[in-house]
């Protein structure tokens, strides 16, 4: 009997979708030796928040299902789901009790596996989001180390005593306020908690944590799924000796002293755990997506790992610190991740941080702005994550009120922390009064601007937000330039315009973005290049070229070929 014949009648034992049961070796998806993830375009879905199915206000994986079709219209090749397993739902499924099953507010797994299904029928790729640093409280794992001293669970969570009566083992203090320790008087200890209490840190030092959440990847890659977005990969390891943080001057929302977190965050252990889950995911030719927190490029670069080993997509959140529309800025961060050691990944929003249409917007040209931050992040060299959304121009709604806030650090630290409540706002389809997300009250209100930013209205108006993704997507899947080329500045010192060209062998697209609410006339010396002039691909408004010249309307946008 053959080994893939073994693994399919395996497959139907378990329950497992048969297409995806077997390793699978990674192969190029183009003469340039590219894999697949390297041409594809991700799309960031916060299921509760996508599309509700079953009428009770949450969104779920059967809505997901329902919107294949639109996503495979608009260009998306792979959607990161962000956490569905079982949960208390304490910070909203980033506190697992389960990883091998699905949220009943999300559906089942037959449910799951018939998302996989319709999205490889459109060869839609899935991502699920791995929480690695952390269980819920209420998984069996910590129920049981819990338990006894001596439960077989003990040490797959931190466990010390501590400096005296009520005093933690140290001074580290968690990322949602107070101390990172609590005290279980059951087996009179502390427990290490980088988040909320409920959200106990996995010992990664234990290998049996290890080989069980490697297995927890591998149970996932044969249902189906192409990857993972791993959670807070920069927490995995501790100081065994518990050392005492350092320091800093001030305090954070919660009231806390700030910490220089030096012995709780980034340890050199971290890299080998990231290699043994990169490991298994080459085996099934996946890739790995990693929330990166970086200071610096250098930084970023040790994710990738020692001849790319690591992880393939690091984030570049250091691209979402520029937060104003400043060519300069934006010239800088894109020349550092152009030069890193792997393929670059380009987000401008997510599920934690506030929208790129009000950050970079200015209140009176947002659709416009919307506009060129997508002919920014969609024409670079790299990968491009979509949250959901930008596609139409949503918009942050944080509540106003603290009775109205659900995210629980917006609870807790109010009213200097909001929370995330604004950027998780249900996805607008329509016009209609949910927005067409849902027939019951949404979990969280969907914004006024849905009456106008909704994918059925814009769908109709060629000037739309939407309108300008589809183009730019469109171009972007199919234009040799900027999928493969090379990234190249231009007019270094244009305070207005940010400029580059793609260059694919003979091919050569120019790129030029008006970050100024004036219209500016920008010239190119394009014959150094052996060019004449730019034939417009996709422009905005009535942003064009005239030889050299490139004219465009205020925050425009110009994508055109150049030609000899």
């Amino acid at each position: 009997m053959s080994r893939k014949f073994s693994w399919i009648l395996l497959s139907a034992f378990l329950g497992f979708p048969m297409f995806a049961a077997y390793t699978q070796t990674a192969k190029p998806v183009d003469a340039e030796g590219r894999q697949w993830w390297q041409h594809a375009v991700f799309y960031e879905i916060y299921p509760r928040s996508f599309k509700d199915s079953n009428k009770d206000g949450v969104g779920d994986l059967n809505g997901i299902a329902s919107k294949l079709d639109y996503l495979k219209d608009l260009g998306v090749d792979a959607i990161w789901i962000t956490p569905c397993f079982p949960s208390p739902q304490v910070d909203f499924g980033y506190d697992v009790s389960d990883y091998e099953n699905v949220d009943p507010m999300y559906g089942t797994l037959a449910d799951f596996d018939n998302l996989a299904r319709e999205a490889r029928k459109r060869n839609i790729h899935i991502i699920l989001d791995f929480v690695v640093n952390h269980t819920s409280d209420q998984h069996k794992w910590f129920l049981d180390s819990k338990s006894s001293r001596t439960s077989e669970h003990r040490d797959w969570y931190i466990w010390r005593d501590g400096k005296g009566p009520g005093q933690p083992p140290n001074n580290w203090t968690s990322t949602f306020g107070g101390s990172a320790w609590k005290f279980d008087p059951t087996t009179n200890q502390y427990y290490y908690h980088y988040f909320y209490p409920e959200q106990p840190d996995l010992n990664w030092r234990n290998p049996a944590v290890k080989d069980a959440m490697f297995d927890v990847t591998r149970w996932w890659y044969k249902r189906g799924v192409s990857g993972f977005r791993l959670d807070a990969v920069d927490t995995l390891f501790e100081d065994p000796n518990l050392t005492d943080n350092p320091i800093r001057l001030g305090v954070n929302a919660y009231g806390d002293a700030k910490q220089v977190e030096k012995y709780n965050k980034k340890l050199p252990e971290v890299h080998e755990a990231l290699r043994g889950l990169r490991k298994v995911a080459d085996e099934y030719n996946a890739v790995l997506i990693g929330e990166t927190w970086t200071e610096n490029i250098d930084e970023l670069n040790l994710y990738y790992g020692h001849g790319n080993n690591e992880l393939q997509l690091p984030m570049d959140f250091l691209f979402t610190t520029v937060n104003d529309l400043s060519p300069a800025k934006f010239r800088k961060e894109i020349a550092a991740i152009d030069s890193a050691a792997g393929w670059p990944t380009f987000v401008i929003s997510n599920h934690d941080i506030v929208r790129s249409y009000d950050r970079y917007g200015d209140g009176e040209h947002n659709d416009q702005i919307a506009k060129l931050m997508a002919g920014l992040y969609l024409t670079l060299r790299g990968t491009p994550i979509i949250y959901y959304g930008e596609e139409i121009g949503m918009k942050t709604m944080p509540p106003t009120r603290k009775e109205d806030v659900k995210d629980p650090i917006g609870r807790k630290g109010w009213p200097r922390e909001k929370g995330r409540d604004g950027q998780r706002t249900p996805m607008q389809w329509d016009g209609s009064e949910n927005a067409g997300f849902s027939e019951a009250t949404p979990w969280l209100p969907v914004p006024p601007t849905a009456k106008i930013h909704n994918v059925a209205a814009e769908a109709k108006d060629p000037d739309s937000v939407f309108a300008f993704y589809k183009q730019v997507l469109k171009l972007r899947h199919t234009n040799k330039a900027l999928m493969d080329g090379t990234y190249a500045a231009l007019n270094g010192n244009d305070q207005n315009v940010l400029s580059y060209l793609r260059v694919f062998k003979d091919q050569v697209v120019l790129v030029a973005l008006n970050m100024s609410g004036a219209q500016q006339k920008v010239s190119f010396d394009l014959s150094k290049h052996g060019f004449l002039s730019a034939k417009s691909l996709v422009a905005t408004g009535n942003s064009s070229a005239n030889g050299k010249v490139v004219t465009l309307d205020p925050y425009g946008v110009f994508i055109g070929q150049l030609s000899k």
